[in-house]
């Protein structure tokens, strides 16, 4: 998806309604959604193709333009004539977001472009050493692609790593990695009264979820309460760094985006949950949805530890 970011200045409210004037200052476009995830892994040090589908638009040039200007392959992209590409315009007055307009359609694709979607992904496969499912609930995953490029993936040994939304979240099987956050979590078990701090019912859920979906691992993101991961019987949980939020947005992409990469160079658990959990604090304190790089991770992996 595309972001859209307005900037201005407010310095008054409007005598129409009760609501702020904003004094347009500027305007930029940023990449958004699964794209994001994907600059996330460029600045990590990553080769990265970006699978999807966008509309046949002004911002679907512009996010290819995006793209390529970050070094993201765009040939498994596919333009469809019926959906706009998904854009989210934001209205920033005095550093403060104000508005968020959303330009989508989230109905499932159609058979053809997902069959082609499967197509042009399972052929080029074997060239990977990691695969993200980064699932917005925008229309491209459903149930059969998700099968179908898990199954071939784990006939060639390639990692899969699951970002995932209530739509798709019991779809998910046989995945290397699975990371809800706690919201997910509770819809996608029914469990709406679980506390983000209560570790025991987590790591309980965790566990059942884990033996449903015969996934490998399961580590669910809790905000200021940190992170848990569960694999082989094994529990384990990483408390938050104290930070100085400035913006949440963007965070869980670069949390799948770290831990993906651990993945693919045969990382162990532990390192999966330290890292990632480090590194989406460390993103928060950025204003909009932005990525950070291998330098800024490892700085702070240094000023940690000493």
């Amino acid at each position: 998806m595309l972001d859209h970011y307005i900037f201005g200045k407010v310095d008054r409210i409007s005598p129409e309604a009760p609501v702020p004037i904003v004094n347009f200052k500027s305007n930029v476009y940023k990449l958004g959604g699964a794209a994001n995830v994907a600059l996330n892994c460029i600045k990590l040090g990553a080769k990265v193709s970006l699978a999807s589908v966008i509309g046949t638009d002004k911002e679907g040039t512009q996010l290819k333009e995006l793209l390529n200007h970050n070094g993201i392959a765009c040939d498994l992209i596919l333009e469809s004539k019926y959906r706009p590409t998904t854009t989210k315009s934001r209205v920033i007055g005095n550093n403060a977001q104000l508005l968020r307009i959303d330009n989508e359609v989230t109905s499932s694709l159609e058979n053809e472009f997902r069959d082609n979607l499967i197509l042009r992904i399972t052929t080029q496969l074997n060239q990977f050493d990691s695969v993200i499912f980064e699932d917005y609930d925008k229309g491209v995953l459903d149930e059969l692609l998700i099968e179908q490029i898990v199954k071939a993936a784990n006939k060639l040994g390639i990692p899969t790593s699951v970002d995932p939304k209530i739509r798709n979240f019991k779809s998910y099987k046989n995945v290397t990695l699975f990371k809800p956050n706690l919201k997910e979590l509770k819809d996608g078990l029914n469990t709406p009264n679980v506390n983000g701090s209560d570790f025991e019912t987590l790591k309980r859920l965790a566990f059942e979820l884990l033996e449903l979906s015969n996934n490998k691992m399961i580590m669910v993101t809790l905000s200021e309460h940190g992170a848990i991961i569960v694999q082989n019987g094994q529990y384990y949980h990483a408390p938050a760094h104290i930070r100085n939020i400035t913006d949440v947005s963007g965070a869980g992409d670069t949390v799948i985006s770290v831990a993906s990469l651990i993945l693919a160079c045969k990382g162990t658990s532990r390192q999966i949950i330290e890292l990632s959990n480090l590194a989406g604090g460390l993103v928060c304190e950025k204003l909009g949805v932005e990525a950070i790089s291998a330098s800024e991770l490892s700085s702070e992996v240094e000023r940690l530890l000493s």
